[in-house]
């Protein structure tokens, strides 16, 4: 697979993950493009969110990992070179499986992560938390209760407020891990809509246990397997032609 490297945002290179003696992530080769959405499916328990973690090393906040090889972000090995991870993972956001804002207001979320980067004057920060709000499709069913609690909203609109969120910092990539497992039917189909949507300006990375939402909104697809990647190709050739058996079993339901 010929992969245009000017268009990289990360290039993985013999990537390995162990949590103390349990290997992890085995060797790992796996670039991103610009501006695309790369959808990592497998079974429960096959590295797809270890892996999703190593891209803004919020997997170092759990104990006894150790990582060999290279995630290059920009050309830079953020593995080896002393990284200022407040600033990786302002451009490398991050949304969960559930929608977690903070006990505070739904404005104060949008605006934490401005005011944290030192943003502080009112009229920027109302002008940031519009747009945001805007990009996810929230404004208009917020934008007369912006002080209200945040918890408050339901799930779907706390999920697009966490998107919000992530948003407000301006970042190069948004991932995303299992953004919708928690939400219902129609929720999904409205977070499905803006990740087409963000692709515009965003790489957007999404780990998902639906098969249907990877062929959906993905234009790479890969399939990992025990720790190791399988195949990564465009999302039609997975899910047509797969090159690999075991990805053409997993597709197909024989296992997982």
């Amino acid at each position: 697979m010929t992969v245009t490297a000017t268009r990289q945002v990360f290039d993985i290179k013999d990537l390995n993950l162990w949590y103390g003696e349990h290997h992890a992530l085995k060797s790992i080769d796996f670039p991103i493009n610009k501006k695309e959405v790369t959808a990592i499916i497998g079974p429960s328990g096959c590295g797809k969110s270890t892996f999703i973690k190593t891209l803004n090393l919020m997997i170092n906040m759990v104990p006894n990992v150790k990582m060999t090889g290279e995630i290059n972000y920009n050309d830079k090995n953020i593995l080896s070179q002393q990284i200022d991870l407040v600033e990786l993972r302002k451009n490398v956001g991050m949304v969960f499986q559930k929608g977690n804002p903070f006990p505070q207001s739904i404005y104060e979320n949008v605006a934490y992560g401005p005011k944290v980067h030192g943003i502080k004057r009112k009229v920027h920060l109302d002008e940031i938390v519009t747009k945001a709000l805007m990009d996810v499709a929230l404004w208009d069913e917020v934008k007369d209760r912006l002080n209200a609690p945040a918890l408050g909203l339901s799930g779907g609109q706390q999920q697009r407020l966490c998107i919000a969120r992530a948003l407000a910092t301006k970042p190069d990539v948004l991932l995303m891990d299992e953004p919708t497992s928690a939400l219902d039917p129609i929720s999904t189909l409205k977070i499905e809509e803006l990740i087409l949507e963000l692709k515009e300006k965003y790489t957007i990375v999404i780990v998902t246990h639906n098969m249907q939402q990877a062929a959906r909104v993905s234009d790479k697809t890969a399939f990992f397997l025990m720790g190791e990647l399988i195949e990564l190709d465009s999302t039609a050739k997975i899910f047509s032609n797969p090159s690999d058996t075991r990805t053409e079993d997993y597709i197909t339901g024989r296992f997982g």
